[in-house]
């Protein structure tokens, strides 16, 4: 017997969004979808390791570095690989999507370890992956949320140098946040934005006291609280169980991880290379995939106003993606401001973008097919 799915439904009240009232029976639907067909995450076990082992042998990366990849099964041929920020892990990114993106096919995410992070096995991991769908025929759509989209960048720029082009689907890069400059301006005393400020004293070379990651997780749960805030807003988004779980998954990250594990994802960030600093013919465009690419109207919060990443993508983003698109996301009438990757408390705002941008996907699938 097939798997019971409300997806059509959730899609027709999705289109119609700003005209009808339908978020509490979005959510209705999707929850009782939820108890008929409860979420199942199994770890996924790579089959090609190749580049992994390779980033092992010649570096001094190890196993407690290396992300865990949680995958749910889906119901078509396109699955999607969610990369997600710096918080929270990749189920809680998309805490609110999954089933949207389920109807397209398997859903894979990368959950960074919290004790540690290498730059150099998150992309190794990436590349694997990605060669493994490909395989099988179901070259990958790649999701990448603020600091996950600057991994996939960085992951497409080490492909090109390779002399290699990248098989995908398709690309969504969320809020991208793809260097250090784009939240701290180059000799900038004072940072401009919060989460600046909290990424500053990671960047000396002396400890990072406790006092500083510290520091770092009560800005991270005040960013995640903020959005939290308006509880007749959560009401229409999700049940009081999923609000209760939700919140327990994003405070167990923020306070998991560890010293070493904040350090290096920094570290990892500012090893990343700025979108205008290899605007080269060598080796752009760096992929010809379907992209689109997603602001939020409030990005100014987080990103720093002389962003390279911003910058590069407004400005020149065919050069990159030559089959790409570059919106802002703004509020519905009467809704708050849409915030940096704001994936859980603006989804309805987001959903249109990713609804067109699938949608195109699956039909690209089955005229191939045909």
């Amino acid at each position: 017997m097939p798997a019971f799915s409300l997806a059509p439904a959730l899609s027709i009240l999705a289109a119609f969004r700003r005209v009808s009232p339908v978020r509490p029976l979005h959510t209705f639907l999707r929850t009782t979808e939820e108890r008929l067909n409860p979420r199942r995450l199994v770890v996924h076990e790579p089959v090609d390791t190749r580049s992994q082992s390779a980033v092992l042998v010649r570096t001094d990366a190890g196993l407690h570095q290396r992300a865990t990849i949680l995958c749910e099964s889906g119901h078509g041929r396109v699955p999607t690989i969610v990369l997600g920020g710096f918080v929270p892990d990749g189920p809680e990114q998309v805490f609110l999507l999954r089933r949207f993106f389920r109807r397209t096919g398997d859903l894979y995410y990368f959950n960074y370890p919290h004790q540690g992070f290498s730059l150099d096995l998150a992309c190794a991991q990436l590349d694997d992956l990605v060669s493994e769908l490909t395989v099988q025929g179901q070259p990958p759509v790649i999701f990448a949320v603020s600091f996950g989209a600057g991994l996939a960048l960085d992951w497409l720029r080490r492909t090109r140098l390779a002399g290699r082009c990248a098989t995908l689907a398709g690309l969504v890069l969320v809020s991208p946040v793809a260097c250090v400059d784009d939240l701290i301006a180059p000799g900038t005393v004072k940072p401009a934005t919060l989460l600046g400020r909290a990424f500053k004293p990671y960047l000396t070379t002396g400890a990072v006291s406790e006092a500083t990651i510290e520091k770092s997780r009560a800005i991270f749960t005040r960013m995640f609280e903020a959005g939290a805030q308006n509880k007749e807003t959560l009401r229409t988004l999700m049940t009081a169980p999923e609000m209760r779980q939700l919140h327990g998954a994003v405070m167990a990250t923020i306070r998991g991880i560890t010293t070493t594990g904040a350090r290096e994802r920094v570290q990892a960030m500012q090893a990343m290379i700025a979108p205008t600093a290899y605007f080269s013919q060598a080796l752009l465009p760096l992929t010809e995939a379907p992209v689109l690419i997603l602001f939020a109207e409030r990005e100014d919060a987080v990103l720093d106003s002389a962003s390279p990443t911003r910058f590069a993508l407004e400005s020149a983003h065919r050069a990159y993606f030559p089959f790409g698109r570059v919106h802002r996301v703004n509020a519905l009438p009467g809704g708050s401001p849409v915030q940096h990757a704001s994936l859980i408390f603006h989804v309805f705002e987001f959903l249109p973008y990713l609804g067109s941008f699938y949608s195109k996907l699956r039909s690209t699938k089955l005229k191939s097919a045909a």
